[in-house]
């Protein structure tokens, strides 16, 4: 009697793991709202390119602009492949291995084995949002002494540090 039960509970309890599929689910949701979001921008860019040299009228700080809304255009889809990573990640750790992915000759990006390497993988592609969101207020921001641009030369060397510390311990 107390086996059945204890078999019972532990069933109960190893079934609770499909709750992770909701993560699983809106974050692949998330993504997907991500991707389109970004392409429907970057289309909008197109387009006001296109008009501003066929008309001929061109605005002022026309570049920065452009410049700008395609930096926070590749910012949204490096959010939406956090959530791809993460989606997949839970996936396979939690629910199973994805069976098509094995058996493809595709990258393996989205492989994930451990906790650890989905932290690391997500860690990873979050510095490079980081590094794009810090990129995109340094356009916007105005320099008007040396020690502001002696500040952005900094930050600039500390983000290259970090991301070169970054990648030396995938070789």
């Amino acid at each position: 009697m107390l086996n059945w039960i204890e078999q019972t509970f532990e069933s109960a309890l190893w079934s609770t793991r499909f709750f992770v599929l909701l993560a699983v689910i809106f974050s692949m949701i998330g993504g997907m709202a991500l991707f389109i979001v970004a392409s429907v921008d970057i289309w909008h860019v197109a387009v006001g390119v296109f008009n501003v040299y066929f008309n001929g009228i061109h605005p002022e700080n026309f570049h920065e602009k452009i410049v700008s809304e395609l930096i926070g255009s590749v910012d949204l889809y490096l959010i939406a492949i956090v959530l791809f990573i993460f989606g997949f990640g839970l996936y396979e750790l939690f629910i199973s291995k994805i069976d098509v992915a094995e058996k493809s000759a595709a990258s393996k990006i989205l492989e994930i084995h451990s906790l650890d390497e989905l932290k690391d993988k997500l860690a990873k592609v979050i510095i490079m949002v980081l590094i794009v969101g810090f990129f995109k207020r340094a356009m916007h921001t105005t320099y008007d002494s040396a020690i502001d641009m002696l500040m952005l030369a900094g930050a600039i060397f500390a983000l290259a540090l970090s991301f070169y510390f970054m990648h030396k311990g995938d070789h």
